[in-house]
């Protein structure tokens, strides 16, 4: 189908989501994309990347020339610093601090969050990228004692593939109630306790930390539930502590917390041609349209405005779904919103999973790529 040039989507912020609704505007409008990185620098399977970086870089750290998808999608790479809606226009500062204007006729806001070590919403070259993977990586593999704070699937998932990866440290995972993984099915949290144990994961329930970090710490870990400070050779802060990167939009579009407030059409009320996706948009109290393939309706209902028609609603689910631990060597759990998990083996991974699954059935086409050689 042809390009509907007479219509320029704006897609600001170019992770996950924004990535997936480029990909499936592209073919009907002419498509802008505002990019921190020069590449899909996935927040997704964290303690995959901190462990096996190499091999997580296949399909999470991607630059756009990769994606078939996006080949005819403007890339802008610079940072978003200011939108003018009655203008129709973003404004973008590159580098060199030059700044410049991009108009459009649809805005999708997809900036995301800043969330520890791994998401973070600075302007980046490629080797800046890849150096910091690395970096983070190489800190923890020279650490002898690893405590991660958290209590949600970034740190259940970083703690158990610690572990697996380097049974020689001793791994401590802190979370604040009674139980990890509180906002999916407490099934799942029952699996993986176990897991986790056999692994030799110690595990220090009702610990909520005094002062988190964004970064990979080594210093003393105060509690203000009272126990006695902690230590560690290396500090992994995975407690969910989320800041919208929404500092460039009006005060109007956010809620009291700094999201971007949404209908559940994932408009922005009150303002026609602009939606919101992704962990920026407050939907729902788990922000679920960034795990929930919401950009396939987001792209319905963008095609449907334009042309007139009635818009779908996003229908959250309530719990948190997904793999957890992410790929391992017997295979890839998958845990749907009840709880129960969809096995992929492990001869599955490569021969099924990532060829035909990942890079063809998400993303519509990913060339060959190496991004941390």
């Amino acid at each position: 189908m042809a390009a509907v040039v007479s219509r320029r989507v704006l897609i600001a912020g170019l992770g996950d989501s924004g990535v997936l609704t480029a990909i499936r505007l592209a073919r009907h409008f002419e498509v802008v994309g505002i990019a921190a990185a020069p590449g899909l620098v996935s927040g997704q399977e964290l303690g995959f990347r901190l462990t096996r970086p190499r091999e997580w870089a296949r399909d999470y750290w991607i630059p756009f020339d990769r994606f078939r998808g996006l080949d005819r999608v403007r890339t802008v790479h610079g940072t978003l610093v200011g939108a003018d809606l009655a203008a129709r226009t973003v404004t973008v500062r590159d580098a060199a601090g030059g700044e410049q204007r991009e108009p459009f006729d649809i805005l999708v806001i997809s900036t995301g969050v800043r969330n520890g070590c791994w998401r973070v919403p600075d302007l980046r070259s490629g080797p800046e990228v890849a150096r910091s993977i690395r970096d983070s990586h190489e800190q923890l593999r020279a650490a002898s004692t690893i405590a991660v704070i958290g209590g949600g699937a970034a740190a259940v998932g970083a703690a158990a593939n610690l572990a697996r990866s380097w049974p020689e440290k001793r791994i401590a995972l802190y979370f604040p109630r009674d139980r990890a993984l509180t906002a999916h099915h407490p099934r799942i949290w029952d699996r993986l306790r176990h897991t986790l144990t056999e692994l030799g994961v110690a595990l220090h329930p009702g610990h909520r930390a005094d002062d988190p970090a964004d970064a990979i710490t080594t210093g003393p870990v105060r509690w203000r539930t009272g126990q006695p400070d902690s230590t560690a050779d290396a500090v992994l802060w995975t407690v969910g502590r989320t800041t919208p990167n929404t500092g460039w939009l009006p005060a109007e579009l956010l809620d009291a917390d700094g999201f971007v407030r949404t209908t559940p059409e994932l408009r922005v009320p009150g303002h026609p041609g602009v939606f919101a996706i992704g962990d920026v948009a407050a939907t729902d109290p788990l922000r679920g349209s960034a795990r929930n393939r919401a950009d396939g309706l987001l792209a319905h209902n963008i095609r449907a405005e334009v042309a007139g028609r009635a818009l779908r609603r996003y229908r959250p689910p309530r719990r948190r779904w997904g793999s957890v631990l992410g790929p391992q060597p017997d295979g890839l759990d998958v845990f749907a919103p009840n709880g129960r998990p969809f096995h992929f083996p492990g001869w599955s991974i490569d021969r099924v999973l990532r060829p035909w699954i990942i890079r063809w059935g998400i993303y519509r086409g990913v060339r060959a790529n190496a991004p941390l050689d």
